[in-house]
């Protein structure tokens, strides 16, 4: 097999499982992606197969569509649902704030990815570093932010879409439009919509791979 699957990955299991899954579906055992999801997170994977793997890096630096759950009024150890939560504040911002507060998060800005992230920090995952107690420095990154748009908003709940350059964490944008606004936010939830010219309503469900014929007649050339 030679080419670019897209899959739709489930809620609760990692990327590295959804390769796993594709091999034992598929029998191929060269299969590559172009850009992890959390577990927490569902969405649109690009899975590479055979040859195609040498695009993985390419492919990854294309920007990225998101629809975002954002939950305010506490704070997240680890900037989602996974974490220890902190109340911070029981203020119900008023939807003119939070566009307010979205508007300041657009464009080219400077981003602190987490600390609960896969970013080696001298030669380890940073995540490991947290797990283990340890205080690291997270190395800022330009990013930028080329849309940001309210989808609905019943507090504490706020459902946002955003569309980003690669390397943005949906994450901190929501602990920093937590922190404009005084009230704390953490990630509830994350749905990746968009890769590139990739669409989420072309994937497929991983039970639809029933068989190796089934990926292959979906492979797109890349």
């Amino acid at each position: 097999m030679n080419g670019l699957l897209l899959i739709n990955k489930p809620i609760g299991i990692t990327s590295f499982d959804v390769i796993r899954d594709l091999r034992r579906r598929t029998g191929e055992r060269k299969i590559g992606h172009a850009g992890t999801l959390d577990p927490l997170a569902s969405g649109l994977m690009l899975l590479l197969f055979g040859a195609a793997c040498k695009q993985a890096m390419s492919l990854t630096k294309m920007d990225k569509r998101y629809v975002a759950q954002i939950k305010l009024g506490a704070t997240s150890s680890t900037g989602d649902a996974e974490g220890e939560l902190a109340a911070v504040s029981d203020r119900q911002p008023a939807a003119a704030e939070i566009e307010q507060a979205l508007s300041e998060l657009t464009g080219e800005i400077t981003q602190t990815p987490p600390i609960y992230s896969a970013i080696k920090i001298n030669g380890q995952e940073a995540y490991k570093h947290a797990r283990a107690g340890r205080t690291v420095e997270m190395p800022s990154r330009q990013v930028t932010v080329y849309q940001s748009q309210v989808l609905s908003y019943n507090y504490p709940i706020l459902e946002a879409e955003f569309k980003v350059s690669s390397g943005t964490y949906i994450r901190t944008l929501a602990e920093d439009l937590g922190k404009i606004l005084g009230t704390g936010a953490y990630l509830g939830g994350l749905v990746r919509t968009e890769v590139g010219p990739y669409r989420l309503d072309e994937a497929l469900a991983l039970d639809e791979i029933e068989a190796p014929a089934v990926a292959e007649q979906h492979l797109l050339s890349v």
